[in-house]
């Protein structure tokens, strides 16, 4: 028996790390495909960081946004448009999203943040468990947020390092925009 759950535990954990592709920063800290748009400057409609004593509340607020959008992203439930929104440079992923959603594994995985660190007003790194079948298979996992288009979203870098790290167990191919 404690055979068979070292194998199961073997083939999800790669299954899995396609899902936090989105999550996770095993390409690097910054996108070689970096879109990113600026936070606005009315901070009040804002959830970036300001610069200004307001910038722990502002902080918290982006903390909160990041986490809420980074769960909905890994939850199966989320509707596949609202994930591309929920993606920095979401369109350009459609395919591999829409792929990883074809999955079986796919309505087994969600994710739980743990820490969010605001790092700039269009960056914060993100600290989360990665869970498949209720099994934890990634703890304390680190990826990256952006700010893009008045949205905190999953870095296209995290969901790249993913993607190649279990395109091949998925069976989908890694867009040509993570190279």
């Amino acid at each position: 028996m404690r055979f068979h759950r070292q194998t199961r535990r073997i083939f999800i954990a790669p299954a899995l790390g396609l899902v936090l592709a989105a999550a996770m920063t095993a390409c690097s800290t910054s996108s070689s495909n970096s879109n990113s748009s600026t936070a606005p400057t009315n901070s009040s409609s804002s959830s970036a960081p300001a610069s200004s004593s307001s910038s722990s509340s502002t902080s918290a607020s982006a903390a909160s946004q990041i986490t809420a959008n980074w769960e909905a992203f890994f939850n199966s439930s989320t509707a596949e448009s609202k994930r591309l929104t929920l993606l920095q440079n979401g369109s350009t992923f459609a395919s591999a999203v829409q792929a990883f959603a074809a999955s079986p594994l796919a309505s087994a995985v969600s994710a739980k943040v743990d820490a969010v660190k605001v790092t700039s007003a269009t960056a914060a790194t993100v600290t989360y468990d990665l869970t498949a079948a209720g099994q934890t298979v990634e703890k304390a996992a680190t990826g990256v947020a952006v700010y893009q288009d008045g949205t905190w979203k999953v870095g296209d870098s995290s969901f790249c390092g993913l993607l190649k790290s279990g395109a091949s167990l998925m069976n989908i191919k890694v867009p040509a925009a993570c190279s």
